[in-house]
């Protein structure tokens, strides 16, 4: 393979480039994280970065490198939400004129944010790629400068700036895993850890859903997928990089694939162990941990929590999820005679079994329930599965019919 254009002094330019406006995320060590996998595990938080992901430092380095005519006739990029936040950003700061396009279906909260930044926003088909080829029209028709998502040299080599911090604050770190879309996040990081600790190992991780990069890697040639779907937005990409592939060959160990159950208990975990919160695409690196997918793992481990811009009607249901599959929030129902202190006694059961009810609703009009008894639905909590059956028992031992009510269809149906 000839030499890529990219290499270690690009990335300490775009170093000291960056240096004032972009944040150093600091490794953030997560004892209990580190418990809950067996092995001492450090997060790299770029959820905290401005504009909420990475994206903002290869936007800006890129950027950064515009002669004064082309920053006159302004910039144009594609994006799914966070790259298009960070080259707003940027063209903000620096006084230049930007239209992002973003898919039509973009998370709500990633277009407004946008808008918020200046730029103007021009949404168009349902996935990146749509979009992407729309902004090349744009370009062609106005002159102004497309900036990449992740296929060039300045946008790896400003990603690559995150791969330096892990080194300055872990320089014995074992394994980096990494989100992977388009790959120029990975190519960066791995291109600066590879070139100063070759012995360090580099996860990319991909959504099952959007596995372009995974397929390339067990074929052995670059490959595209027809179509992706995945909570991971951010890296809901059907076709790599060249570019960034040329650099995943050379650089990254393995790639792995991650399902969406997966990447939810991702979310969860970030939030609740680390108090962090994720996106889809920057949970995915935790994903995997939490799955037991990364092979041959070398401690200490660094997670790249690449970005936290998630909409918050997707996080409440990945916690409702959660907490139904870990047993501390179930529906059940029980047939009580339709008289007065029927519902008392059942919910004194409850209480005498430590769960907390917080919904109750009646049905009288369904097939099974007869004339003089009500159907009673309770939203309760409860502390694990194992609780979730003694408060059945108790219910029944008292001669209550009483059943869970399925919130969700089991995985795969």
């Amino acid at each position: 393979m000839a030499d890529l254009p990219v290499q270690l002094s690009d990335v300490m330019r775009a170093r000291q480039a960056l240096a004032g406006f972009v944040r150093g995320t600091p490794l953030y060590h997560s004892p209990s994280i580190s418990q809950l996998v067996g092995c001492p595990v450090y997060l790299k938080p770029e959820n905290l970065q401005r504009a909420g992901s990475f994206k903002v430092r290869g936007a800006f380095y890129k950027m950064s490198s515009l002669s004064p005519e082309e920053q006159r006739r302004g910039v144009v990029a594609a994006s799914a939400g966070n790259h298009a936040q960070g080259v707003a950003l940027a063209a903000q700061q620096a006084g230049i004129p930007a239209t992002i396009v973003m898919p039509a279906e973009a998370p709500i909260t990633k277009v407004q944010a946008t808008e918020a930044y200046g730029a103007r926003v021009v949404l168009y088909g349902t996935t990146y790629d749509d979009a992407y080829d729309h902004a090349l029209e744009i370009q062609r028709a106005t002159g102004a400068t497309f900036i990449p998502a992740f296929d060039d040299p300045h946008i790896i080599a400003g990603q690559g700036t995150i791969g330096l911090e892990i080194l300055d604050d872990l320089p014995d770190a074992g394994t980096v895993l990494v989100p992977v879309g388009g790959g120029g996040l990975i190519s960066g990081v791995a291109l600066a850890i590879k070139s100063l600790r070759p012995d360090c190992r580099i996860i990319g991780v991909q959504a099952a859903g959007a596995p372009a990069v995974y397929l390339s890697r067990q074929e052995g040639r670059y490959c595209t997928t027809d179509s992706v779907r995945t909570i991971a937005d951010g890296i809901a990409i059907k076709r790599p990089g060249k570019l960034t592939w040329d650099y995943i060959q050379r650089y990254v160990d393995d790639i792995v694939l991650v399902g969406e159950e997966e990447i939810g208990l991702g979310i969860l975990v970030l939030l609740e162990r680390a108090k962090l919160v994720a996106e889809g695409a920057g949970a995915v690196g935790m994903a995997a941990l939490l799955a037991g997918k990364v092979p041959n793992l070398k401690p200490p481990v660094v997670v790249v929590v690449s970005g936290g811009n998630i909409d918050p009607n997707i996080l409440a249901r990945i916690i409702e999820r959660g907490l139904v599959k870990a047993g501390r929030y179930v529906r059940i129902c029980a047939l009580v005679p339709d008289r007065p202190g029927g519902l008392q006694r059942l919910l004194a059961v409850v209480a005498r079994a430590g769960a907390n009810v917080i919904d109750v609703q009646h049905e009288r009009w369904l097939n099974r329930v007869t004339v003089g008894e009500v159907q009673i639905h309770l939203a309760i909590e409860t502390r694990s599965q194992e609780h979730v059956q003694e408060v059945l028992a108790a219910l029944r031992q008292e001669g209550y019919d009483a059943q869970l009510i399925p919130r969700f269809r089991p995985e795969g149906d």
